[in-house]
């Protein structure tokens, strides 16, 4: 089952890879502690994403309920063949997106509190559209999922999964194929305004097919920015647009400087 390039949600991207490390923690750490900013509510959040008004002429915006495009379960789960892989895979896959915390005062360990997703769109560029996330983290949790995310790219260099068997009643459909799956770091500057960045390329390689989904995040106070691009092999995922994402940080930080 090839990566299809739909947006995932940007609460299952994060949360699952914490998940996928064992890591439970609620305490703050001391870096989340160390830097400026408060806790947005739901609908601070929300209005602190970025709009077209602040990247100019030839951005469109579009800000969604978590979870908007995603196909919804049914569709299938590839097993990935080393199991701290396997949130990687459910989070870029829609059959398995599903579940991310709510908005409630005491999400899940590793969930937000709260989401805010959005997709921008380029005139000049109509391939090039980057999806966000804007995850609100209670304090300490933000820094504690970055750490986390640092030790999957070790295990999760490479590694393969397979497709789920056709159902009973589709014999004629092909039997399930074994895909090869690559995670690399890419070296991703920490944007002006953030406290620390990570950026890497999952990629989904199926036969002669290679599709693949590049993601930066940001951390920001307590809170996290998730920006993902998609391509193929002829053109592999871009870089998420740094205007995107210099404005989107500097809103949230902005927004997380105001007193109530």
């Amino acid at each position: 089952m090839p990566l299809r390039p739909v947006r995932p949600s940007a609460a299952a991207l994060a949360a699952l890879l914490l998940l996928a490390t064992g890591c439970t923690t609620v305490g703050g750490s001391s870096a989340d502690r160390a830097g400026p900013g408060r806790e947005l509510s739901a609908a601070e959040l929300r209005a602190a994403a970025v709009a077209g008004a602040d990247l100019g002429a030839g951005y469109t915006v579009t800000v969604m309920t978590p979870g908007h495009g995603d196909t919804g379960a049914g569709a299938g789960r590839e097993v990935a063949d080393v199991p701290a892989c396997q949130p990687l895979l459910d989070a870029v896959t829609p059959a398995a997106s599903a579940g991310a915390g709510s908005a409630s005062a005491s999400p899940a360990p590793g969930y937000p509190y709260a989401e805010t997703d959005l997709s921008v769109a380029r005139t000049a560029d109509p391939r090039g559209g980057v999806y966000g996330g804007l995850l609100g983290y209670r304090t300490g949790r933000a820094a504690v999922l970055q750490a986390e995310l640092e030790k999957l790219f070790g295990p999760c260099a490479a590694f393969t999964s397979m497709a789920p068997a056709p159902p009973a009643e589709k014999p004629g459909k092909k039997a399930p194929i074994r895909t090869r799956h690559r995670l690399n770091r890419e070296d991703t500057p920490t944007p002006g305004g953030a406290d620390a960045a990570l950026g890497f390329t999952l990629t989904n390689e199926s036969g002669s097919a290679v599709l693949s989904q590049r993601a930066v995040l940001a951390r920001i106070g307590p809170a996290l920015a998730v920006f993902t691009t998609f391509g193929v092999a002829a053109e592999p995922a871009a870089a998420p647009d740094e205007v995107i994402v210099r404005q989107q940080v500097a809103k949230l930080r902005a927004a997380q400087a105001k007193k109530k």
